[in-house]
């Protein structure tokens, strides 16, 4: 008889039952947490691209009269410098392209050593171009007459290209929620 109630209050006892339910549901919300974690990262890196390259446009539109041969290649240097260090020296790679012409490119975000590279000539900067997508930045054209209707319908002008991107690695990625991912934003301004 004693057996029997020993094993009826065993099984109607209740003590820590909390802690085995704990047991159970604390890994699936650790991967909940570590996901969460690896997406907010993620989308922190790409508001930031998106915030770097609008400061970068906002600051070609303002210094419009600097877009050609004269001043181009320094418009390019203070873009760049603007865009690659939202908050650190060296915190995204960029490019620059001043209306065909002058063009600084950064690389090497986050690794300390940044580097620098100007190219382009100073001379495009003064003509007028109707610009399309391509590939791999913008396909300039040939310079055309200014405030000419481009075939894609805009109007000919003066253009400044800010792209920037920089390389996510996840705090978490044993778990495979989120992989190494490099987002990319880009801008086309046209200031003429």
């Amino acid at each position: 008889m004693r057996t029997r109630a020993l094993a009826t209050r065993f099984l109607h006892d209740t003590r820590g039952v909390s802690f085995i339910e704990f047991a159970f549901i604390a890994p699936v919300l650790a991967l909940v947490l570590a996901g969460a974690v690896d997406l907010g990262g993620l989308l922190y890196t790409r508001y930031g691209l998106d915030a770097a390259v609008s400061a970068g446009a906002n600051y070609a539109v303002v210094k419009a009269a600097d877009v050609d041969s004269s001043s181009g290649a320094a418009l390019a240097n203070t873009l760049a410098a603007i865009v690659s260090s939202s908050g650190s020296a060296d915190w995204a790679n960029s490019t620059i392209v001043v209306n065909g012409g002058p063009t600084v490119t950064t690389s090497g975000a986050g690794t300390g050593s940044p580097s620098t590279v100007a190219s382009g000539s100073p001379g495009p900067a003064d003509s007028c171009y109707c610009p399309t997508p391509g590939s791999s930045g913008m396909n300039w054209g040939s310079a055309v007459a200014c405030g000419q209707t481009c075939p894609n319908g805009v109007f000919a002008g003066k253009f400044v290209y800010v792209s920037a991107n920089r390389t996510y690695s996840p705090f978490f990625s044993s778990f495979g929620f989120i992989t190494n991912w490099t987002p990319s934003v880009q801008a086309m301004v046209q200031v003429q």
